[in-house]
């Protein structure tokens, strides 16, 4: 799998173009930034077709980017957990305000739940629902490729934040121990802020994990 990360946005939100391989146009973007005008731009000068975006889950700084790929990619599908939907179409779940702007969007075209598979651009992705950060955050896993896109619930030596409305600490550690911890260790954690990890070193190493 070949895949691209743009840093986007006031919050440094990583966004994840994903390929079969270096020669496909066909792409699957994993979560934007508030501003997504380098995705944009990115996508145009390397010729590349977006089928669809997966939000890891619904805050503002993943989710604003949808509006600009929706307007210069109509075709494009939409995918969110269930239990987040409604932070796509309100400004009030999805903290934009905190954020600095105000945004809103028309709903999800598809909404998943654990264990539904996504199959776009001839990738395969399981979704493991992983609350905490927020009600219906989710981890997108590829056995196949030994690698798992985790959003904002694990980080490299930290997890995510859990006391915004929505969030559990308990309800986030439980999570990841029982369906992050127990992936292969050689497994490649690529999170929502900051750089890739791997299943191991977080085992030994996250004090969060202990």
């Amino acid at each position: 799998m070949k895949i691209d990360c743009l840093v986007l946005g006031a919050y440094e939100t990583n966004s994840y173009l994903l390929r079969v391989d270096e020669t496909a146009t066909n792409c699957l973007i994993i979560d934007t930034g508030l501003a997504a005008g380098k995705l944009v731009s990115y996508i145009g000068e390397h010729k590349l077709n977006p089928a669809a975006v997966v939000l890891t889950h619904g805050h503002a700084d993943h989710i604003t980017g949808v509006a600009a790929l929706r307007q210069n990619f109509p075709d494009i599908k939409v995918y969110i957990h269930k239990l987040d939907a409604q932070m796509l179409t309100g400004q009030e779940e999805n903290l934009s305000a905190l954020a600095g702007t105000f945004f809103t969007a028309a709903p999800a075209d598809f909404l998943v739940d654990q264990g539904s598979i996504i199959d776009e651009a001839g990738i395969k992705l399981l979704v493991l629902h992983t609350p905490g950060h927020t009600p219906g955050g989710i981890c997108l896993y590829s056995e196949k490729d030994q690698i798992v896109f985790v959003g904002d619930t694990l980080f490299a030596d930290s997890v995510g934040r859990t006391d915004l409305p929505g969030g559990s600490m308990a309800q986030l550690i439980k999570c990841i121990t029982d369906k992050l911890l127990i992936l292969p260790d050689q497994t490649v954690c690529y999170p929502g802020h900051g750089p890739s990890t791997t299943i191991a070193y977080e085992r030994e190493h996250n004090q969060y994990l202990q």
